[in-house]
């Protein structure tokens, strides 16, 4: 069995043989690339000496990780610090010696966990190097591409990984998807992770939500009341996205805001046209 990685989206199959198509990329919420399906392996992108990763301190207790030059999606993955129990939010593909040495210098990694499938990677590749359990929401089960014992699904609204961790299923995005709250994060007042279930736009002052982002498929009005009115009692103040987009100050404040002004969008009160 091979391990062949989708350059459209990074993640990564168990196959025996290169897979005719990607299940991820297929799904209209991703899109094949319009040159065709291609493959590659952690091997062939290591080999290439082209990537790199670059770990940078946000703020105390947060690094984020991101490939140079960018490669598929280009997402962000996020390195929560505390003493002793270190969590990986969201995954990259590339991962090479000098991250692992890096992240163990931190503190390791005892925990990953994930917002939704765009994101899944070579999630395995990461749980093997560094020993730890990945925790993905049962609803999305059906997208993962590269099984491992070392996945865990876990069901319900919510999951505490540690006392100040705390994983938010809000769905939206996709029907598993998740966000991470951290209590202690932005000077003890909070920070929420996101990926892109919930997306910080242009405007650093506003997100946004959508069912699929490169095809533009907006969500229903109902869902994003749902996901804002589900994340409005968690205390936070800095919001990450995937793409390294933050709000800083008055984050939860901003969610509520978005909300009503994308539900106005979509009932026709916000403008006329």
């Amino acid at each position: 069995m091979n391990e062949y990685i989708c350059t459209t989206c990074g993640v990564q199959y168990h196959s025996a043989a290169e897979p005719s198509s990607c299940l991820i990329c297929t799904e209209e919420r991703q899109y094949v690339n319009p040159n065709g399906q291609s493959w590659t392996n952690l091997e062939q992108l290591t080999a290439s000496g082209v990537y790199k990763n670059e770990i940078v301190q946000e703020e105390e207790g947060l690094y984020s990780i991101t490939t140079t030059p960018s490669f598929a999606i280009g997402q962000t993955a996020y390195l929560i610090q505390k003493a002793g129990f270190n969590v990986l939010w969201d995954c990259i593909t590339y991962l090479d010696a000098e991250t692992i040495a890096t992240i163990r210098e931190l503190g390791g990694i005892q925990a990953i966990a994930l917002s939704h499938p765009h994101y899944y990677s070579t999630q395995v590749e990461w749980a093997e190097a560094f020993d730890a359990p990945i925790y993905i929401h049962e609803d999305d089960r059906e997208w993962v591409t590269r099984p491992s014992e070392r996945i865990i699904y876990w069901s319900g609204e919510a999951l505490e990984l540690h006392e100040e961790v705390t994983i938010h299923r809000i769905g939206g995005h996709f029907k598993g998807g998740s966000i991470l709250h951290w209590r202690s994060g932005a000077d003890k007042l909070g920070v929420l992770l996101t990926g892109d279930v919930i997306q910080v736009v242009a405007d650093r002052n506003w997100v946004s939500f959508m069912y699929s982002y490169p095809n533009l498929i907006p969500l229903p009005a109902y869902k994003v009341k749902e996901m804002a009115t589900q994340v409005k009692p968690l205390p936070f103040d800095r919001l990450y996205n995937a793409f390294h987009r933050i709000v800083t100050r008055g984050a939860n404040t901003k969610v509520q805001a978005s909300a009503e002004r994308y539900i106005a969008a979509l009932e026709g009160t916000l403008f006329h046209t």
